[in-house]
């Protein structure tokens, strides 16, 4: 599998991979599948040798690519927002 990203996301932090991955796409639009060779030791592959693959495009979508309508600004919280909901959760005893 692979995911595609835009350039600001920090492919070091997990949470932040799996966020724009999940909430930037249009699974019918932005995952594509294929089948053909695999690795040898992929032994999810449905046949030793042969199998799919996924590519996830999860970047901001142009014009050029049909995307007729304004791709939104990311929201973003201060830090003194930030602070607040942190200790809210943490006195709630919710996982950050």
């Amino acid at each position: 599998m692979i995911v595609v990203l835009d350039l600001d996301v920090n492919v070091q932090d997990s949470s932040e991979v799996v966020w724009k991955a999940l909430c930037a796409i249009d699974p019918e639009r932005d995952v594509q599948f294929v089948l053909g060779p695999s690795d040898t030791l992929d032994h999810a592959s449905r046949i030793q040798d042969f199998g799919s693959k996924m590519g996830i495009d999860a970047t901001r979508k142009w014009a050029s690519e049909g995307f007729v309508r304004p791709w939104p600004d990311e929201i973003k919280m201060d830090d003194g927002t930030r602070a607040r909901v942190d200790a809210l959760w943490s006195k709630l005893g919710l996982p950050r």
